[in-house]
């Protein structure tokens, strides 16, 4: 099994002179899954950005390392899948081709057996020649989860994953998560019940306000 490890030290993050979190310190192993979690602003989604690599903290480390060895923060993008929010879609491309076109940004060549597997395990393949500009929001949330999975990474970062999605669209998700976290570290980003319910473990944000540590 390939170990995929996480580590926080004295993560801290501040905006200006407003304190967001201060002084996180966690450990994250593959095989599991781990909240983040906190009201609406709480700055769950701020801490899941900065061990994606998207922003920078204002002092502190987020260290990924597989098998032991350091991943560098221009390698990181090759190990993680990442759904949010505000995770930018091209709405003139089809499903298919931005996952194509996702792929060969990354320096990979399209698997199209893997595609048309994806694509049928989230209910997406009889649209997969349709712009993403015709799509639901919950039907854009889905690839989403493509996209994220797509390349086979090691760390898989869902920020509000069942967010605009139905019953149907939830179960399919938890399942997914369910087999992946076999073998993937997971982080969830959530305040929803059903959501965090399947991590071994949460960090609350709300929690790190001030020098104090406290996970439940």
């Amino acid at each position: 099994m390939i170990n995929y490890s996480l580590t926080l030290q004295n993560l801290t993050k501040s905006f200006g002179r407003r304190l967001i979190f201060k002084n996180i310190n966690a450990e994250f192993n593959s095989g599991n899954i781990y909240g983040f979690a906190g009201s609406n602003g709480s700055g769950k989604s701020t801490l899941a950005q900065i061990v994606a690599g998207i922003i920078s903290p204002t002092s502190g480390k987020a260290i990924h390392k597989l098998n032991n060895e350091i991943i560098t923060s221009d390698k990181l993008h090759q190990y993680l899948g990442f759904v949010s929010p505000y995770l930018i879609l091209y709405d003139e491309f089809t499903a298919e081709e931005n996952l194509i076109h996702s792929l060969k940004i990354r320096g990979l060549n399209p698997d199209s057996e893997r595609i048309k597997v994806l694509l049928d395990t989230f209910n997406l393949y009889d649209r997969k020649k349709d712009l993403l500009k015709g799509y639901s929001s919950g039907m854009k949330q889905r690839i989403k989860f493509i996209f994220a999975l797509i390349h086979n990474p090691q760390l898989l970062i869902f920020d509000e994953p069942t967010s605009n999605l139905d019953i149907k669209g939830k179960d399919a998700v938890y399942k997914m998560i369910e087999e992946e976290s076999k073998e993937k570290l997971i982080i969830l980003g959530s305040n929803e019940e059903s959501d965090l319910s399947l991590c071994q473990e949460t960090i609350y944000v709300e929690n790190y306000k001030n020098s104090e540590i406290d996970k439940r």
